[in-house]
């Protein structure tokens, strides 16, 4: 028997399936493509290790890049993690 949690994390999912599946339709029906919002100042390196689901590469990248301490590095990439929808 599922907890609570499990049974609320299960109808998130299926809301947010649901949800890609609706968005996925609209783009078709409105013929329009979904065009990531890239900085010119983000490193191709990071950005293919987000999309490859590596995040640790994409902090070493991030880090070798920038100098930038572990810390600020992992901020950085789930910032731009996030913005990218990766």
């Amino acid at each position: 028997m599922p907890t609570e949690e499990q049974r609320q994390i299960y109808e998130l999912k299926g809301r947010i399936y649901k949800l890609e599946a609706q968005v996925d339709f609209l783009y078709k029906h409105l013929g329009v493509t979904f065009v990531e919002e890239t900085h010119a100042a983000d490193d191709p390196a990071v950005v293919n290790a987000l999309r490859a689901g590596n995040v640790l590469e994409a902090i070493k990248a991030y880090r070798l890049k920038t100098n930038a301490g572990l810390e600020e590095a992992k901020l950085a990439v789930e910032e731009m993690r996030g913005r990218l929808g990766l």
